[in-house]
């Protein structure tokens, strides 16, 4: 009986040993190509603003410098530290290649062939087309080099077994790119690329499950428990029409952080609003206002 449970147990740890060893070695991504494509750095700095890159990965309430990273992101899973993303070819994006950029931004994974933690939301990322990840390219090419090292993460156990996010990302990850509905118009598509894509809207609108992923089928229904302990509204065109947000209303909070009955977004929206939709094009605010609250009496209001 005792032999058996030996060999029962040397089984079984064999397995996993080999389990672990397959997990490590999985090959994960595709191999992009952008290497022919020109980018235009004063749009991909508009998409920068609009992505959320500067409010991320620029610590400025501890003095850091444009993009050195270093901002602190405390979750349930372990704290998060935002990597550098300056021109330093040591500790940043000095020595990269636009295709490791493209399979950074949109597959989540390394140039060493890593994958990276969904703090980085790289899911909403795989909507953007080759132009919009060559036009930030382009941009970031622009950024002076900052030499200090990207502080690493704290994470808990289990999570800090990095190859267990490939299971992650096959269990939860939508890679699938944009595709825009031909039942509805230009503007309302285009503020869908946005919430959808770049913006991702849903990363803290959204409830997520025990693993941390996104539950798809509450989408913009707000979020009690997200994995830093904070809470968000829903933003789905009921709810917010039901707080008496119009189409203009919410345009001008995305400008300005002013909401319908003059108070001003808290939160991490100050963040939101200050680095990113501040800068956008009305256009594109009207866009996002289209698409979260409908087109119907768009211009009534």
């Amino acid at each position: 009986m005792v032999k058996r449970l030996i060999v029962l147990l040397m089984g079984a740890t064999a397995i996993a040993v080999a389990s672990t060893i397959a997990l490590v070695f999985w090959p994960i991504g595709n191999p992009p190509e952008l290497k022919q494509l020109e980018g235009n750095a004063k749009r991909g700095a508009y998409l920068a603003r609009m992505s959320g890159c500067i409010a991320c990965h620029t610590d400025g309430e501890n003095g850091g410098a444009p993009l050195a990273g270093g901002v602190k992101l405390a979750t349930n899973f372990g704290t998060f530290y935002s990597p550098n993303l300056t021109q330093s070819a040591e500790h940043g994006m000095g020595d990269w290649t636009i295709d490791e950029f493209a399979k950074a931004v949109r597959q989540g994974i390394s140039p060493e062939g890593e994958p990276y933690y969904p703090s980085f939301p790289y899911p909403f990322y795989a909507k953007m087309p080759d132009q919009d990840i060559a036009d930030l390219w382009a941009a970031f090419q622009t950024v002076p080099a900052v030499d200090e090292p990207s502080v690493p993460h704290a994470m808990k156990f289990p999570f800090n077994f990095r190859p267990g996010l490939k299971l992650w990302r096959a269990a939860f990850v939508d890679f699938s790119p944009f595709e825009p509905d031909e039942n509805h118009s230009d503007a309302w598509n285009r503020g869908k690329y946005i919430v959808k894509g770049p913006a991702h809207c849903g990363a803290c609108h959204t409830p997520r499950n025990f693993a941390g992923a996104r539950k798809a089928s509450f989408e913009l229904q707000g979020a009690n428990k997200l994995p830093t302990g904070g809470k968000t509204p829903a933003i789905h065109a009921s709810a917010l029409m039901d707080k008496g947000w119009t189409h203009s209303a919410l345009a001008y909070a995305l400008k300005s952080g002013v909401k319908p009955d003059g108070d001003v977004f808290g939160g991490s929206m100050v963040e939101v609003v200050r680095d990113g939709t501040s800068f956008l094009a009305p256009k594109d605010l009207e866009a996002i206002s289209i698409y979260l609250l409908g087109e119907t009496n768009v211009a009534d209001q």
